[in-house]
């Protein structure tokens, strides 16, 4: 292909991104998040693939799987937001109205009925709005699973226009920024979500062995605070416990702590993670928490994802450019 009829492809194709970007501005976060899953589901839709399925199949099934663990992650969320609020407001309402303590030989009362109230109305807003995005939800839903089959259906389409758009000597660089992505987002997904669904079996007994009434939306809570870095589902541990100290319970605070730390907050990662560390983006944890928080605060909920990635693809590219020569290419 002539260079000259490459450019004007590559500033048509620029343009109309720019364009699709604009005019698809609501639903942008569908179609990120509907890539990156795509990303992590051709791997299997490979496997599939290699057993003698026609492509059609393999799509579908890599797909429908993609789907249901989608749905098997954000439906006890959903759950919990809207039918089991009650109890989970419960826990805060067992919080006195008056904090009575000393500090410096004074006397001081702090009033918890305002953050109680709070709490409550917040809990209550949460659940009229998902009641009225459920139609924008199913159609989203609907515009994600078509997204993911279409992309696993034709993915060398997206890969012989990167690089037949990209100069020869530079797709080692298209590559490496491949890996890197891939390496990240399977981190993000695969590890995370693995590590969510054990935090999750074994933070469901023992909440039941503590005796919560509502241990399976704390269990459910537990797997989800597994995506936050650094603090994970222990800041549900502390604040449980400081919930019990200021209930008067302190032996079953301390032993909350004890067990919840050791058994939710730190086996699931010693074992899980150990054991899946060779498939990780090799990202630091600090610099995935500054790509975690710095993506949701600047792009809302897709910046769990948006976020890491950024930073990840960034340190690749410090990584290409301290390098003295560029990788030598592969000989087919």
């Amino acid at each position: 292909m002539e260079r000259n009829r490459l450019f004007v492809l590559g500033g048509l194709l620029l343009v109309l991104s720019a364009a699709a970007a604009l005019v698809l501005a609501n639903v942008l976060q569908v179609v990120f998040f509907a890539v990156t899953v795509a990303y992590v589901l051709y791997p299997l839709r490979q496997w599939i693939r290699q057993r003698g399925a026609p492509r059609r199949v393999a799509s579908a099934v890599a797909t429908t799987i993609g789907f249901l663990i989608v749905v098997a992650v954000a439906g006890p969320l959903v759950y919990i937001i809207y039918r089991r609020r009650t109890q989970l407001v419960a826990v805060v309402n067992r919080i006195p109205d008056t904090l009575e303590f000393t500090v410096g030989g004074a006397d001081l009362a702090y009033e918890t009925t305002p953050i109680v109230r709070a709490v409550n109305d917040v809990s209550q807003q949460l659940a009229f709005s998902l009641a009225l995005a459920a139609p924008r939800l199913a159609l989203e839903l609907m515009l994600f699973t078509l997204l993911v089959y279409g992309m696993l259906y034709k993915p060398s389409a997206i890969r012989a226009a990167v690089y037949k758009l990209v100069p020869d000597r530079y797709h080692d660089i298209v590559t490496c920024l491949h890996e890197r992505t891939r390496t990240t987002l399977y981190s993000i997904y695969v590890l995370q979500a693995a590590t969510a669904l054990g935090t999750f079996a074994i933070a469901l007994p023992l909440f039941v062995a503590f005796g919560y009434s509502a241990s399976f939306t704390l269990a459910v809570i537990s797997g989800i605070l597994q995506f936050i870095p650094i603090f994970g589902p222990s800041v549900l541990i502390l604040f449980l416990a400081a919930n019990e100290v200021l209930l008067g319970d302190l032996y079953q605070a301390v032993s909350l702590v004890v067990v919840g730390l050791v058994f939710i907050g730190f086996v699931p990662d010693a074992i899980i993670r150990t054991q899946l560390a060779g498939y990780t983006g090799k990202l630091p944890t600090s610099l995935y928490f500054v790509g975690f928080v710095g993506g949701i605060l600047t792009v809302g909920a897709i910046g769990l994802i948006a976020g890491p990635l950024v930073v990840a693809l960034l340190v690749e590219v410090v990584s290409m450019l301290s390098e003295r020569e560029p990788p030598e290419q592969a000989t087919l």
